[in-house]
């Protein structure tokens, strides 16, 4: 999947928000889907900050906003709003440290509470390239992720493995969602039932039906 041209007009906007414990280096994975960048010496996160890249996917200009927020409890006032709009969320634990994934359920739940329920959300295991460090397995992520409804990936911002694929699946299946109900907009406005719902260009995308795991074995990798 190619970067659009930067001439090109934006045909959608999607949001997708960062979330999990600090240190887990959710900003590294940012860094490193928006400008294929990395570093060791990454520092904590105060507040919020956020990234984009456009992409074309099936021929139409997106633009990913990335909002990426400290992991630190001190900051979760920043959080609540931080939701708002989100049509993505990546959900992020470092597989070297128990203690973060354990955390995950406990994200999730503050993220259903503030975001529109059925957000496409994807969770990560970062880190994958410390391999004899691994506290978490990847049986272990599998089964909480199907057990939620969530799609999974172990990533490595460092080495660059599955970081583009993660976003991808998220955005590709966002953007299946909002041309899902354009088309269904454009059918109740033939039908006389109701006016035309145009969604793109608009900051504020929101999501249809619930995302289902993809069957695919490929979306669970070891490292």
């Amino acid at each position: 999947m190619a970067d659009a041209d930067p001439s090109q007009k934006v045909d959608y906007v999607f949001k997708v928000v960062l979330i999990g414990d600090s240190g887990v280096g959710k900003s590294q994975i940012l860094a490193r889907f928006a400008r294929n960048d990395f570093s060791l010496d990454s520092k904590s996160t105060i507040g919020v900050e956020f990234q984009t890249r456009t992409l074309l996917i099936e021929h139409k200009s997106v633009k990913a906003q990335i909002w990426d927020t400290a992991g630190q409890e001190r900051y979760r006032a920043v959080t609540s709003a931080y939701y708002r709009g989100a049509a993505g969320a990546m959900l992020v634990y470092d597989v070297t440290k128990r203690q973060t994934f354990n955390h995950i359920a406990r994200w999730l739940e503050e993220l259903r509470g503030h975001a529109d329920k059925n957000i496409v959300i994807m969770l990560v295991g970062n880190k994958s390239d410390l391999e004899k460090q691994r506290e978490v397995s990847t049986e272990d992520a599998t089964e909480f992720a199907q057990k939620e409804g969530l799609f999974f990936l172990e990533t490595s911002a460092l080495a660059a493995k599955n970081v583009e694929t993660a976003f991808l699946t998220v955005l590709t299946e966002i953007f299946n969602i909002v041309n899902k109900k354009n088309l269904v907009a454009g059918e109740n406005q033939g039908n006389g039932n109701g006016n035309p719902t145009s969604l793109a260009g608009k900051k504020i995308i929101i999501p249809g039906p619930a995302q289902e795991i993809p069957a695919k074995s490929n979306m669970c990798c070891r490292s």
